[in-house]
């Protein structure tokens, strides 16, 4: 029987996981989220670093009448390489030591970025979720959110009743979808059985061929919602369509269709199997629209109107490093004016700026320390501003949440007069704030170069249009070109590397249409 106040156990772990970068060790979780216990329930309800799904679920079931919140542990990293194992195992064993104190609960909501991966674990999602189900029992309904950019496993359907993911790319809707999480878990908790489908695609399109405002991937998260009915009337209570994370290179990649209905696995089964084939029968239009760093400064020379280039091959939002410098380069060699980079991670160039301060005159040697992708290029610059790093998102995937950079320099290059924000933390540049607490006016600036995939679309698209946005692809850790990416794990044949990928449909598909 429904408690009249449920108690709902809270807990989240937020890594996209790039198998080709550096391990995600805990000082980057720290540096971005890293909360324990009741203080989760107080930043949820105010403005923090905290996911927005965490904020957003906290909102709809305050909305829905009294409730018991039992926060254990949330935490999150920009996305990078696999998580360390220390880090791995210190959260899963607060998650088990705070849910079995906290035991009895009526019901758990995870927060999972979905795409994560740990130093030895290739399905953390899966061991995150048989974990928790074997704590509860299996009649205490377990809903999860999940980032479109998931690699989904049967093994962590199998253990959840419900995987909610995104519907948008650049993401806007995480407290949306939260919301639709804390519907669900009341709808178990009034008595509805939950039953789900699950089909994986061999298929793992470009990141930048992933929009959701068009384009063949939007057509399938349009179909799949389509097929919805929230009132609770029908049997389809919802419909995620995930785009997967290709970089994470583990045997799970692939578009997935996962689709839960109220007690009808045949409804399940027929709308997944639905959305699935329109899907794979799309699978040509799967091209990345990019150009190259040489005609990306042609274009901004030609130019009559300000250009935003996507550098998104060194994108930090998918595990890039923010420090390779093709573009920086090249649009400072071609001398091209006004022109605003951002943002440049380099923690060693924003320490001797802040020791030289504001209006010094210096080498600016940018990547001192080499890597792969990433090149040291020296100009002559001038120390702008200086801050903490600290600010505050006003649109898209930071909107009302709290970021950190690091400590942070705006330099401008002499020769060329390129204003290049330089931070210690990698970051994407995906919200416009990021630019503006260095006193750029964005309006009134030439050209800008993000450091970003696609979120950056939702941040600036009140300065730049469609039509005067370019995606470049020059060397990098995120490059669309994933012919380039030296894969070893990947499940091969799979579309679009492989031509001769061939998509068999389950054993129960024949059943489900006849």
């Amino acid at each position: 029987m429904r408690s009249n106040t449920p108690k709902v156990a809270v807990l989240g772990f937020h890594l996209e996981a790039n198998a080709f970068s550096p391990l995600s060790v805990e000082e980057d979780f720290r540096a971005q989220c890293w909360e324990e216990g009741d203080v989760i329930t107080e930043l949820a309800r105010g403005v923090s670093r905290l996911p927005s799904e965490v904020t957003g679920f906290y909102a709809r079931m305050d909305q829905l009448g009294p409730w018991r919140p039992a926060p254990l542990i949330v935490v999150g990293a920009p996305p990078g390489g696999p998580a360390s194992v220390e880090v791995w195992s210190t959260f899963l064993a607060e998650v088990e030591r705070r849910l079995r104190a906290a035991m009895p609960v009526d019901a758990v909501y995870v927060a999972n970025h979905g795409a994560s991966s740990a130093d030895g674990v290739d399905d953390t999602e899966g061991v995150l979720a048989q974990r928790l189900r074997g704590i509860v029992g299996p009649d205490v309904p377990i809903v999860a959110t999940h980032d479109l950019h998931c690699n989904v496993s049967e093994e962590t359907v199998d253990a959840l009743d419900a995987m909610i993911a995104y519907r948008t790319n650049p993401h806007v809707d995480q407290r949306e979808r939260a919301a639709d999480a804390a519907d669900l878990i009341h709808e178990m908790l009034d008595g509805t059985r939950m039953e789900t489908a699950y089909i994986r695609l061999p298929l793992t399109p470009p990141s930048v061929t992933l929009s959701t405002a068009s384009g063949p991937y939007a057509d399938m998260v349009t179909m799949g919602t389509s097929l919805i009915d929230k009132r609770g009337e029908g049997p389809i209570a919802n419909v995620s369509v995930c785009a997967g994370f290709v970089f994470s290179d583990l045997p799970k990649c692939g578009v997935t269709v996962t689709v839960t209905s109220r007690g009808d696995l045949h409804a399940a089964r027929r709308a997944a199997l639905r959305v699935a084939r329109a899907g794979w029968s799309d699978r040509w239009r799967y091209v990345a629209n990019t150009i190259d760093v040489e005609r990306a400064v042609a274009l901004a020379r030609e130019a009559s109107e300000p250009l935003l280039f996507a550098d998104v091959a060194d994108n930090p939002g998918g595990g890039g490093r923010g420090n390779t410098s093709w573009l920086l380069k090249a649009f400072d060699e071609a001398r091209i004016p006004n022109v605003v980079l951002g943002v440049f991670v380099d923690p060693l160039l924003v320490a001797e700026a802040g020791a030289l301060g504001v209006g010094a005159e210096f080498d600016a040697v940018f990547n001192r320390e080499e890597s792969a992708y990433s090149g040291r290029y020296t100009s002559r610059a001038r120390v702008l501003k200086l801050t903490d790093g600290e600010g505050m998102g006003r649109r898209g995937i930071l909107r009302g949440r709290r970021f950190s950079l690091g400590p942070t320099c705006l330099l401008q290059l002499v020769e060329s007069g390129m204003l290049v924000v330089v931070g210690s933390l990698r970051r994407q540049l995906a919200e416009p704030a990021i630019l503006e607490m260095h006193g750029i006016d964005i309006a009134q600036a030439g050209h800008v170069i993000v450091k970003s995939r696609g979120h950056y679309r939702a941040g600036f698209d009140e300065f730049f249009p469609n039509e005067r946005i370019h995606d470049v692809d020059s060397p990098g850790l995120t490059t669309p070109n994933l012919k380039q990416v030296a894969f070893k794990r990947l499940p091969r044949p799979v579309w679009p590397l492989d031509d001769d990928a061939v998509w068999h449909e389950p054993a129960w598909a024949a059943d489900v249409m006849a």
